[in-house]
């Protein structure tokens, strides 16, 4: 079995490549040492925040990854890695500017370049849509997790034995997200309840259309076992992609945070982003989901927990530190009642990792 640090061979070339280029940007803007040392550490923190707000991520990828065929397998982790890092922490937020500031795509990379400040308070301006839509499609993820009537192992367990019941009722999980969205909308100014309720009913649709991608590729296959192929191909592909754009949106929003630089800002995340891959096929490779029994549990309770937050972000600000450390706290419970579980049943532990 491949040691720990054999999955980390990449991130840790890419964080020394990238750190250093982040230091060359910072004599390029500044001239001096310490706006390189500035840049370089912005860098490093902005890394180290992707992490954070990411892990349950990691968690939820290798999941799905484990169901995908060997080509799709690598596909995600080759050209997901270029538009998780391109797509997301360049084009993303360019194109909100674009969109807001109805500008040319070379106007408004200028403008990220000549005229941060600006290119920043656009960014923020564009945060109620995204964090509408992130939310929506988010809280989907999770509560069709948590309403699987197939699902036999609970965590939470009064909890989420309920939530398995409600799964009986068709649409509960899309009834749940639009009361949350009318909850919203009493609090919300009158000025802003068009854009949420647009931006949120986007993310409805767009979850609701990649599951419909995947069961369509299911039926077209023909087949139990070409179905299966086509769901673990590009509809599995799909869903992975739009699924790491939304835990995204939060980590680019926060970015602008510490720094206006669009670039310094896609070269710290991207160094995350990589790092969050290795993790996915280390828990992939290694049956970690199966040896840890409630470690996935931990992760859709954080996805949750995020999804929340992300629509309480249409109301109020809420410190990136606040969403990290929540999703934190409870993969770490799921991992310390896995450990216990564990001690309790070794047999049973032993058997569940063989049959992974």
């Amino acid at each position: 079995m491949r040691s720990t640090l054999s999955y980390m061979t990449w991130p840790f070339i890419v964080t020394g490549l990238g750190l250093g280029l982040a230091a060359a940007l910072g004599w390029q803007y500044s001239g001096t040492g310490s706006g390189a040392l500035g840049f370089f550490l912005i860098a490093a923190i902005l890394a180290v925040l992707e992490i954070s707000l990411s892990f349950d991520n990691a968690i939820v990828n290798a999941q799905k990854l484990k169901q995908m065929t060997p080509k799709w397998q690598h596909r995600f982790l080759t050209w997901g890695i270029v538009i998780a890092v391109f797509g997301m922490r360049v084009i993303f937020p360019l194109l909100v500017v674009v969109i807001a500031a109805r500008l040319a795509p070379w106007e408004a990379l200028r403008l990220a370049a000549t005229r941060p400040q600006e290119y920043s308070e656009i960014i923020h301006q564009a945060h109620l849509p995204i964090a509408a839509f992130g939310g929506a499609f988010l809280m989907l993820v999770a509560l069709n997790y948590f309403f699987d009537e197939a699902k036999d192992v609970d965590w939470i367990k009064g909890v989420e034995s309920f939530l398995r019941r409600l799964g009986e009722i068709r649409g509960m999980e899309i009834g749940f997200v639009l009361v949350c969205m009318l909850a919203i909308l009493h609090w919300l100014p009158d000025a802003s309840e068009h854009t949420f309720i647009i931006a949120a009913i986007w993310g409805v649709i767009t979850y609701l259309g990649v599951d419909m991608l995947g069961h369509v590729l299911d039926r077209w296959g023909g087949g139990p076992t070409s179905g299966d192929m086509a769901r673990g191909g590009l509809g599995a592909f799909l869903y992975l992609e739009v699924l790491d754009a939304s835990f995204s949106f939060d980590g680019v929003i926060g970015a602008f945070a510490l720094t206006q630089n669009l670039f310094l800002i896609a070269i710290g995340l991207g160094i995350g982003a990589m790092y969050v891959r290795s993790m996915t096929v280390m828990l992939v490779e290694r049956g970690t989901l199966a040896a840890f029994r409630y470690l996935e549990h931990g992760a859709f309770w954080s996805i949750l927990v995020l999804s929340v937050l992300m629509f309480v972000q249409t109301l109020r600000p809420i410190p990136e530190a606040v969403t990290g450390l929540l999703g934190a706290c409870f993969i770490g419970m799921a991992f310390l009642s896995s450990l216990a579980w564990r001690r309790r049943h070794p047999e049973a532990a032993e058997e569940t990792i063989d049959e992974d």
